[in-house]
Parts: C-alpha cells; structure tokens; sequence
C-alpha cells in the first residue's frame, strides 16, 4: 500500500520536459507581444494566460527581454532550416535557389504583419537586434557561399570571391528588411525590390531581369 503511494507521488512529480515548458511560455508571449507591444506586456500577464505562478516563468528565463530573444530566435531557427534544406537541394538551380531564399527571409520579416521586425526594430531593443542580425548572419552565410561556389562550378554565376559577394548580398537585404520595417506603400516596395534585383544580378555577374524577388 505504501509503496502504491509512493509511485504515485513519484509520478505526478516528474519533472515536464523543458522544451515543452518553454514551448508553452513562447506560444503565449507571442500572441501577447503582438496584441499589446512588448513594453506593454508583462511576465505577470503571460503567467496570468497560462495559468501558472510567476517562479516557473522565471526558472526559464531570467527576464522578458530573454522570452523576446527566444521568440525571435524561434522564428529565425525555422527559417534557416528551411534555407539550409533549399541551399544544398538538387531541385533548383543556383539562381532560383537564391530567389527563394530572399523570398523565405522577405517572408520570416513580414510574420504576423510584421511582428518580428516591429520587435527588433524598436529603439529599446535595438541591441537585441544587432545581436541576433550577427548570428543569423554568421548562419545563413555558409548556405549563401555554397549556391554561389556551385553556381561558379556549374556556370551560373561568374564571382572571383564568393565571400565578397555574399556580404554585398547581405547589405541587399538588410535595406530590404529596413524599408519592410518603415511600412513603405507598395509601388515603392516594388522598386525597392527591382533595385534590388539588379544589384544582385551585377554582384553575380548574370543576366538582367534573372532574378525575380518577391514579398510572397
């Protein structure tokens, strides 16, 4: 009889995977974020949503500034993935590779009408941001190197140094993220595009109009 007790005592302690925990407390910060801003939601508000008390929020994350970070980096860990599987895939070729992976960006920016650019881009946060545009940059940079050294080798791109024009790439984009983030009217979000597009094409030594970028 004792021993019964005791196995259900144990059982109904065992600790919840952590991942799964942290899982829930970024599921609810998000939609809260989203709602009300980030200054204007508290722990006290997610733990609230959750039902749960404030300590196991905090045995997670030590601040609301880190729920943020992860649930940037949550965001932006999918999308490499993705790229990742795009850059090294036999189903496209180089230049279309490199068209999908700026549209897969193009797209992560533009999550939930813009959620994770209003996050990083507000001025409390920019630290944030420049260090996770580090990281994401020092990640998405191997897959970007690889199309354009196999483009090299198969005739599609004619680059001396891959890594050169992959950091004139990256500059592209971070002009692209930062008109995304002023909310610019469409026609001009269109030229930015087809700027964009040309740049890219003289940095890869192509085509013009071989690229065709797209917010969708």
């Amino acid at each position: 009889m004792n021993c019964s007790i005791i196995e259900v005592i144990t059982v109904s302690r065992t600790p919840q995977d952590p991942k799964i925990r942290i899982d829930e407390i970024l599921d609810t910060a998000e939609p809260l974020f989203s709602a009300n801003g980030y200054r204007k939601t508290t722990i006290h508000d997610i733990t609230k949503r959750m039902g749960v008390a404030k300590g196991m929020v905090y045995y997670y994350f030590k601040s609301k500034e880190e729920i943020l970070e992860a649930v940037i980096n949550r965001q932006i860990s999918v999308m490499l993935a993705d790229i990742k599987q795009m850059a090294y895939s036999d189903d496209f070729i180089p230049p279309r590779k490199i068209e999908l992976i700026l549209t897969a960006i193009f797209r992560a920016a533009q999550y939930k009408d813009g959620l994770l650019l209003d996050l990083l881009y507000d001025e409390k946060n920019i630290h944030i941001k420049n260090k996770i545009i580090r990281q994401g940059t020092l990640l998405l940079k191997p897959s970007l190197i690889y199309i354009i050294e196999d483009g090299v080798q198969k005739g599609y791109f004619h680059v001396s140094h891959p890594d050169i024009a992959v950091n004139f790439i990256m500059s592209i984009l971070q002009c692209i993220t930062d008109t995304l983030c002023e909310k610019v009217p469409s026609k001009l979000m269109a030229a930015y595009l087809k700027t964009a597009e040309s740049l890219i094409e003289k940095v890869l030594s192509i085509p013009e109009k071989a690229l065709h970028l797209s917010l969708e």
